[in-house]
């Protein structure tokens, strides 16, 4: 097990700007362990969920930021709805993940397929899963990354080569759905250079 010493670890002023940004009492949190117990990537987290907020009520910048699990986290809300103090820890999550994108410390593979997803998801109000794959194979390089999964998905069509689009996404300040579209993704600044998204500000859908 392994000993922190709160005298040289915390960070007073990083929980309350965890606290500030996301609305949510951390300090609350009782660790009960529901929100680990309900969490469906747990198994592949390096801090369980819980341990996360821990890190954040002593004030450890570096543990919290540093964890792989920030970039795990599906926000599927689970651990929201299971949390009796009613803090929404998916929220924190999200937080946490911002700062350390503003610190540098990323997992670079993960947070390039988040921005690949998040990046089509503006474009074309829902995820084109075609272009998640593209751009995160021009990030990563990683240009067989499930490949052999393709002769399987596409004749049950769950790789559609032309994006879908939502209904009224014109009116909500979407981009125009054109097939020209794709090749300027590729292109753009989206795939040659990350973008920092404040936590308040979050990429519209």
């Amino acid at each position: 097990m392994e000993t922190i010493n709160l005298e040289t670890t915390r960070d007073e002023a990083f929980l309350r700007e965890v606290e500030a940004e996301s609305g949510q009492k951390v300090t609350n949190c009782y660790q009960c362990g529901n929100c680990t117990a309900g969490c469906p990537c747990g198994p592949e987290y390096d801090l369980q969920v819980s341990q996360v907020m821990r890190a954040v009520q002593l004030g450890n910048k570096e543990m919290a930021l540093s964890s792989r699990s920030l970039w795990l986290c599906v926000s599927c809300s689970t651990c929201t709805s299971r949390c009796p103090n009613n803090i929404d820890v998916a929220k924190v999550m999200v937080v946490l993940r911002h700062m350390a994108w503003k610190e540098g410390k990323t997992n670079y593979a993960m947070a390039s397929f988040w921005q690949s997803f998040l990046t089509t998801v503006r474009h074309f109000g829902r995820t084109y899963e075609l272009g998640v794959m593209a751009m995160f194979m021009a990030r990563t390089g990683r240009v067989f990354t499930d490949v052999d999964l393709a002769p399987r998905i596409l004749p049950k069509q769950k790789l559609p080569f032309k994006p879908h689009t939502i209904v009224g996404k014109q009116r909500r300040g979407g981009q125009v759905n054109e097939p020209r579209l794709l090749p300027r993704l590729f292109w753009s600044g989206d795939v040659r250079r990350i973008r920092t998204f404040h936590p308040r500000r979050l990429p519209r859908a």
